[in-house]
């Protein structure tokens, strides 16, 4: 499974973003996907997570401001990040781990995209 991320970029401090995964999965219903950020210094953390029924999970950090989604008929996963703050900086990975749960170990995925970079300016 390969994973393309897209959609980053310089943003001020209450703007919006929307990033996009697209996976070369032919059986993309399959696969629960997750979107995580390292910003420099820090680790990898868990940002949002959708399973294969839509169902959700997110960080405390971006809950209400940040919604995870996906098109099964595109292969494509979306976050929408609005009021964003100049915290959210950081290069955004996508990643996909096969099965039906909401799983939120980075061990747990075997695919990961790229990362996109956000930066937002205070």
């Amino acid at each position: 499974v390969q994973l393309q991320a897209s959609g980053g970029g310089l943003v001020q401090a209450g703007g919006s973003l929307r990033l996009s995964c697209k996976a070369s999965a032919t059986v993309f219903t399959f696969y629960t996907m997750s979107w995580y950020r390292q910003a420099p210094g820090n680790q990898r953390d868990l940002v949002a997570t959708i399973s294969s029924d839509s169902s959700t999970n997110y960080a405390d950090a971006v809950k209400g401001r940040f919604t995870i989604s996906r098109d099964n008929a595109k292969n494509t996963v979306y976050l929408q990040m609005n009021s964003l703050k100049s915290e959210d900086t950081a290069v955004y990975y996508c990643a996909a781990a096969y099965g039906l749960g909401i799983y939120t170990v980075a061990r747990v995925y075997d695919y990961w995209g790229q990362g996109t970079q956000v930066t937002v300016s205070s």
